[in-house]
């Protein structure tokens, strides 16, 4: 989960943006789409004032790692809930979650729209990337064995539960289009997903972490 001490809070008369810097993974969304708001030279890097509210609100939902989030002034959330649920596959990297998400761990359970889950299995900050997969050259095209599509009268409103189980993979429960990196979708309602980084099923569990001993 969050680290309370890692999350940080940058305020105007509009808008309170928190950035909770365990989470960031440096993906630049927020820098490319509001520069003057997001300016890593600049101290503090996040002036909320400098930019109007809503290309705000624009740039921080298009952070993939859920590290930036933004309330109003009166209190409403500006985060906006996506359709359905997507996990994008992405080639040597974390998986891409967006949607209505419900991350547990034990007795904690952290909802958000946007998550970078760690498949690598080198992350410090698991279930978090945190791009370790740059440093252990983590090798994966992104694609998936096959694809699928949803059947008719699913409810795409409906929440994702992601469980990383004890030592093993993510246990995603719930509607889910998995996309991978050649464009191509597969609809699972219950799939387990590797985090181990040794699957030859990727991005799919197959069993390996419990032969080559993963931990997390």
């Amino acid at each position: 989960m969050s680290d309370p001490a890692k999350i940080h809070h940058y305020s105007s008369d509009e808008a309170t943006i928190a950035w909770d810097s365990g989470r960031c993974i440096h993906a630049a969304e927020c820098v490319r789409r509001a520069p003057v708001a997001f300016d890593p030279r600049e101290r503090p890097w996040i002036r909320p004032e400098k930019e109007p509210v809503k290309a705000l609100a624009e740039a921080v939902n298009r952070c993939p790692s859920g590290a930036l989030s933004m309330h109003y002034a009166d209190g409403a959330s500006a985060m906006v809930m996506p359709p359905l649920n997507t996990c994008s596959v992405t080639a040597n990297g974390p998986n891409y979650v967006r949607g209505n998400l419900a991350l547990k761990q034990g007795e904690n359970v952290l909802t958000d729209t946007r998550m970078a889950l760690c498949r690598c299995g080198a992350s410090q900050n698991k279930p978090f990337c945190d791009n370790s997969h740059k440093k252990t050259g983590f090798a994966h095209d992104g694609t998936l064995p096959s694809a699928k599509s949803a059947p008719p009268n699913v409810d795409f409103a409906a929440p994702l539960s992601i469980t990383p189980t004890l030592n093993g993979p993510l246990q995603c429960a719930g509607p889910l289009s998995l996309r991978d990196s050649a464009g191509r979708t597969a609809f699972t309602e219950s799939v387990y997903l590797c985090r181990c980084g040794g699957s030859s099923n990727k991005p799919y569990c197959d069993g390996t972490h419990r032969k080559i001993g993963f931990v997390g």
